[in-house]
Formats: structure tokens, C-alpha cells, sequence
């Protein structure tokens, strides 16, 4: 069994194909052409719609979380209104990421 290179769990060992050992985080760095964003009512809670209208993949919801460990620590519940997270470009995820 293999995770995919849009999953958060691609890094992660899979044991005999059954289970996924202690998952390791793929980090996602900041870089100079991230975009501070305000968490608006449109994307309150709903971290896959935003994936999918800036990177046109919902699948990508877990790399907000990854790139602002300290703010977004659900990456779900922590994803509300008002929250001002930045978000990295698709060009540096392509290469952060390996897509």
C-alpha cells in the first residue's frame, strides 16, 4: 500500500500493508511569495474548498496546517473566521511536494 504525493501520509511508513507507523510530517517551508490569507466565511471549517479553488485539488487541505503549525494545530477546527494563515504558492508546493 502506497499514499499518493497529494496525501499527508506519502512520507509515512505503511507496515505489511496494514497499518501506517507514526506519521512524519512533510514540511512545507516558507518562502518569500507566500500569501497571508484571512480564514473568510466562504472557507470557515471547510480547509478542501480552499485547496481546491487555489490548487484545484481538495486533497491538498492538510498542507495549511503544514506550512502554519502554530496557528492551524487542528487542522480542521482551527480552520475558522477571522484566522489569518499564510499560504504557499502552487509553484513551491510542485516542488516542495514532488507533484
Amino acid at each position: 500500500m502506497s499514499y499518493s504525493q497529494t496525501s499527508p501520509y506519502f512520507s509515512t511508513k505503511v507496515y505489511k500493508n496494514l497499518f501506517l507507523d507514526v506519521m512524519e510530517n512533510r514540511s512545507i517551508s516558507s518562502q518569500m511569495d507566500d500569501v497571508l490569507f484571512e480564514i473568510n466565511t466562504t472557507y470557515n471549517l471547510r480547509p478542501d474548498l480552499l485547496a481546491h479553488d487555489l490548487y484545484n485539488d481538495s486533497k491538498l487541505w492538510w498542507v495549511f496546517s503544514q506550512r502554519n503549525p502554530n496557528i492551524l494545530k487542528d487542522p480542521m477546527f482551527d480552520f475558522v473566521l477571522g484566522t489569518k494563515i499564510y499560504l504557499p504558492q502552487y509553484s513551491s508546493l510542485k516542488e516542495s511536494l514532488g507533484l
